[in-house]
């Protein structure tokens, strides 16, 4: 399992937690987390595709 399929799991479970419990306490932190995760996915993703050669510079 990649790094990105992980973290999008751990935000995916959160995200499942946080609809079926009422602590509203409980359920702003796991959405938190689940963000948390999401940012993570994008800063890898982003930083994935900057060091990607990109197809101007392959010719």
């Amino acid at each position: 399992m990649s790094t990105i399929q992980y973290l999008e799991d751990q935000a995916a479970r959160a995200e499942r937690l946080a609809k079926r419990i009422t602590d509203t306490s409980t359920i702003e932190k796991l959405l938190a987390f689940a963000g948390d995760r999401r940012r993570e996915i994008d800063a890898i993703a982003g930083k994935s595709r900057r060091t990607q050669p990109s197809l101007h510079t392959m010719r």
